[in-house]
């Protein structure tokens, strides 16, 4: 035998070897061992273990009244058994319609929006609708990108909590809206806060301790900013304090009330109160005080708005303008669902009336 038949091109090792083809294993071997997955249970496999029709499951899943309660249970149970879950979209598309709302909010960080979320999402939930939340970021491009995304999903309705992206006539021409702190608007459904109302009530509160410099910072842009700015500088021409009004450009975020307030308590004189837009920013406005050394309320008070849970926390105890969150959300549902089953309708504004919560930021004046 040669030294090539002994030892063929294929079996050498090293330098000049030649390299033997490596077979894929077949798509069988590649999946030997593996779990092979169960085929998902169908509306048949359903009906056949609660022992009635395909067409009585279909109702159950649609959550329709016309069935009895025992043989409700008794899909449901079978479905539970079997780990059937319905084709969500095979159904929208039979019903023309997905049962979806897309909320947008302006701000996710924001507790104000969170609770109106909440009170949105129980009314919605006992409608028989499901609610999917995306975020504006106080941005014209992401608004408009998120309400896009809504109605490319086919939502059966939007919600627009301080958000009103240029096409928003456009949307409105497709799926049923709300718009929600925001006025101004025309052809949908509003649910908004008497802003103006709020800041006057802020403003005589903190006239009634005494106070006579009190400044505002002014939140984004919006028209809530706008009204409570009004509302502000019309209850100072109320009392008389038309020269003392003095606004400082702010957002509606905790760095921007910390950054606003430094530039106001850095003026000579200083303010001796602040209303803020919302509490957010009256909590950044709380951290400038403490920055600066001022004792609040001895010698700053402070008022915020929404009254969310930030203001209640014992050791922030925040005097705040009080907007009932989960009430307007529950109010937002309720129209919303109203123009889904007559998209006819004339449009409607909820008008929602504030009142203000005295806590521990705010105190009477220091002495001149």
């Amino acid at each position: 035998m040669s030294a090539e038949q002994a030892n063929p091109p294929h079996d050498r090792q090293g330098e000049g070897a030649v390299p033997r083809p490596r077979k894929e294993p077949s798509p069988a071997a590649r999946d030997e061992g593996r779990p092979v997955p169960a085929p998902k249970p169908t509306i048949r496999n359903v009906a056949e273990r609660a022992g009635v029709s395909k067409s009585l499951v279909s109702l159950v899943m649609r959550g329709s009244p016309h069935v009895s309660e025992r043989r409700r249970q008794a899909v449901l149970q079978a479905a539970r058994e079997l780990g059937y879950r319905p084709n969500a979209v095979a159904r929208s598309l039979v019903e023309g319609r997905t049962r979806l709302i897309g909320a947008i909010v302006a701000d996710l960080h924001n507790p104000f929006f969170a609770e109106f979320l909440d009170g949105l999402q129980e009314s919605l939930h006992g409608a028989g609708l499901r609610m999917l939340v995306g975020s504006g970021r106080w941005d014209p491009m992401f608004e408009a990108e998120a309400v896009e995304a809504f109605l490319e999903m086919r939502v059966d309705g939007l919600v627009l909590l301080s958000v009103v992206p240029d096409s928003l006539k456009e949307a409105a021409a497709s799926v049923p809206v709300v718009v929600v702190g925001e006025r101004d608007v025309v052809g949908v459904d509003i649910v908004v806060d008497d802003d103006e109302l709020g800041a006057s009530l802020a403003v005589d509160h903190l006239v009634e301790l005494g106070h006579r410099r009190i400044a505002h910072i002014e939140g984004a842009r919006s028209t809530t900013a706008r009204y409570r700015r009004t509302g502000y500088e019309r209850a100072m021409r109320r009392h008389g304090l038309g020269p003392e009004i003095l606004v400082e450009p702010g957002d509606f975020t905790e760095d921007g009330g910390y950054r606003a307030a430094l530039a106001l308590l850095r003026r000579d004189p200083r303010p001796t109160a602040i209303f803020a837009p919302n509490d957010l920013v009256a909590t950044g406005a709380l951290s400038a005080a403490d920055e600066i050394g001022l004792r609040i309320p001895a010698e700053l008070s402070i008022v915020g708005y929404d009254n969310t849970h930030l203001a209640a926390i014992r050791h922030i105890s925040l005097t705040s303008v009080d907007q009932p969150r989960r009430d307007m959300g529950r109010v937002a549902a309720e129209l919303l669902t109203a123009r889904i089953g007559d998209p006819s309708r004339a449009a409607r504004q909820n008008l929602v009336v504030p009142h203000l919560v005295v806590r521990s930021t705010t105190g009477p004046a220091p002495a001149a």
